[in-house]
């Protein structure tokens, strides 16, 4: 601590930023406020306080260096513990301890605070709820944790025993008590970016309210100032007013003309991630001959990206010779050396027949190669499937409004996770109770229903949020992408503890199979899933529990 006088009222102390431990000790003491004009904390003048600020003061001084203490003084031989006449009577409410030296062996109760000396160094015991004698010792230079003592040591010097007599003697702090009663979190403007709040978290509410500060979009954890920096957004107000109500002390007045979300210049660099692209072949002219005709089809980004990577590994595999003069025979070589060394699946095997076939076919104009050209034949799974019980503890496992949202869309709805993340304000029909899904798999449109339930989270997460153009945006305004999806039902998967091999498709199966098993008509699950043959929707009637009440076992027709 670099000063400490009194104003006005208030005990106002200087901290430096590199003083983390210092820094805790202040912000958990109630009524303390910041101010950064004067680069300083402030505390109200209590005798409490004043007590208190004078201790942290003796705390923050740097310790003498360590001097050489007799070897009268360590006593080697039998490590002793000691109180040395600081006794716990000091802290109101604690327990008497034993005065001066105990004996090697006289065991203190378990509430006690106590210190042993054993080879010229001090083991101090601290009851893991006192948090604030914890960061003063680890002030003392020369500090270190014994996991097998559960002990912190200092060097045993006389500048340090009269340090630990300090520690010793330091109150408990408010916010350590059990109950939460009065504990409230605070809130002001950050001293050093005027459009970033911070935020206080005592640690009584820690337990209740740390997973729902976590929800917050773009909040960060500033390590130097031990607090929660969070957007200075309407967003961010709006969060803080509907789940804090009640626990929330705002420092300042909130500027209502503040933007709806972060803003660009306020959003983190984010590199954007750049396609991976093999090593290019000899003859990459090759591979760049078929992107333009799959480009011309209007083939997805997706299959053009996959087909080109299956031709580039191709004519690599015969980097010296031209494409167009490979033949039939060393077209199958290299499908069955795939096969053979490298175990690719049936689907991956005929996605490179098919990149294969659009190049001699579209491109070399050599179609007689590829003619005929052998297709694996693809095994019929059964896909995975969650019970009604596991979709429940699934979504009930998400506390975030906005993750719950999207669960559940996906669930009620059927929706493929490219569906979901490109939804738009527009594509919800709450009068017809339907969702309307553009541009799917296969360029194709559909309708389908949007569940009473998911309708009211729906109309609750968009008072909230209040997205603009997309339905689930990102910090900066953006569709929400697929991989932050697939990272929230990662996480939901396993609070929940459902079946570890389901994804986020696997709510879409679910969705078909529970429709089926309620009974309804083939015909409209295919319509509301969107497949173009009945083919693909039939394979849930060999999942589905339907009628299975009605099948009876041989076995049990046997007198046995």
């Amino acid at each position: 601590m670099q000063d400490k006088y009194m104003e006005n009222g208030r005990i106002f102390l200087r901290v430096g930023p590199e003083q983390h431990d210092l820094i805790a000790l202040v912000k958990m003491k109630p009524g303390k406020c910041w101010h950064p004009d004067r680069k300083a904390w402030s505390l109200p003048d209590t005798p409490e306080n004043r007590g208190w600020a004078g201790l942290l003061h003796t705390m923050s001084v740097p310790p003498t260096a360590a001097k050489p203490v007799s070897d009268s003084a360590r006593e080697p031989q039998t490590p002793q513990r000691y109180v040395d006449s600081v006794t716990t009577q000091d802290v109101p409410g604690s327990p008497p301890v034993p005065q001066t030296l105990v004996p090697q062996g006289t065991r203190l109760p378990a509430h006690s605070v106590s210190a042993e000396l054993e080879g010229g160094r001090i083991y101090y015991k601290i009851d893991m709820a006192r948090i604030e004698r914890r960061a003063a010792i680890k002030r003392i230079e020369g500090c270190q944790w014994h996991s097998e003592r559960k002990a912190w040591s200092v060097p045993d010097t006389p500048d340090n025993r009269e340090k630990i007599k300090v520690i010793h003697r330091m109150p408990p702090l408010e916010s350590q008590s059990t109950g939460t009663t009065g504990a409230r979190m605070s809130v002001r403007v950050h001293p050093e970016n005027s459009r970033r709040l911070c935020l206080d978290l005592p640690l009584a509410l820690t337990k209740d309210y740390l997973t729902t500060v976590k929800n917050i979009h773009g909040r960060r954890w500033d390590q130097r100032w031990m607090w929660w920096e969070l957007p200075y957004t309407q967003l961010t107000l709006r969060f803080l007013r509907k789940y804090f109500d009640g626990v929330l002390r705002w420092d300042f007045t909130p500027d209502e003309n503040v933007p709806e979300r972060v803003e660009a210049e306020d959003t983190a660099p984010v590199q954007q991630r750049q396609p991976q692209q093999g090593k290019p072949a000899r003859y990459e002219a090759a591979v760049v001959a078929l992107e333009q005709c799959l480009l011309l089809k209007r083939y997805s980004w997706r299959t053009v990206k996959s087909y080109k990577n299956s031709l580039r590994n191709f004519i690599r595999f015969y980097d010296d010779t031209k494409p167009s003069q490979l033949t039939r025979k060393q077209i199958n070589d290299y499908i069955h050396h795939l096969i053979k060394e490298n175990h690719i699946t049936e689907s991956y095997q005929n996605q490179i027949c098919c990149a294969i076939k659009m190049f001699y076919c579209e491109v070399a104009n050599q179609a007689e190669k590829v003619e005929g050209l052998v297709q694996a034949k693809k095994p019929q799974k059964i896909p995975q499937v969650l019970t009604e019980g596991e979709v429940a503890r699934l979504l009930k496992a998400v506390d975030n409004l906005k993750h719950r949202c999207i669960l559940t869309m996906v669930y009620s709805a059927g929706l493929r996770l490219g569906e979901v993340t490109k939804l738009k304000l527009t594509d919800l029909q709450f009068e017809q109770h339907r969702i309307f899904v553009r541009n799917a798999k296969g360029k194709k449109d559909r309708c389908t229903i949007l569940a009473q339930k998911a309708e009211s989270l729906l109309k609750e997460y968009m008072a909230l949020y209040q997205p603009v153009h997309w339905l689930f945006e990102g910090p900066d305004g953006s569709c929400y992408s697929d991989r932050s999806v697939q990272a929230i039902f990662t996480a939901a998967k396993d609070r929940s503890r459902i079946n570890p091999l389901a994804t986020t498709h696997t709510l879409r199966h679910s969705f078909a199979t529970h429709l089926l098993e309620k009974g309804m008509d083939l015909r409209n699950i295919q319509e509301l899933l969107g497949h173009e043959s009945s083919k693909t929707t039939e394979i849930y009637t060999h999942i589905t529990k339907k009628s299975w009440e009605k099948i009876k076992s041989p076995l049990d027709d046997l007198e046995i």
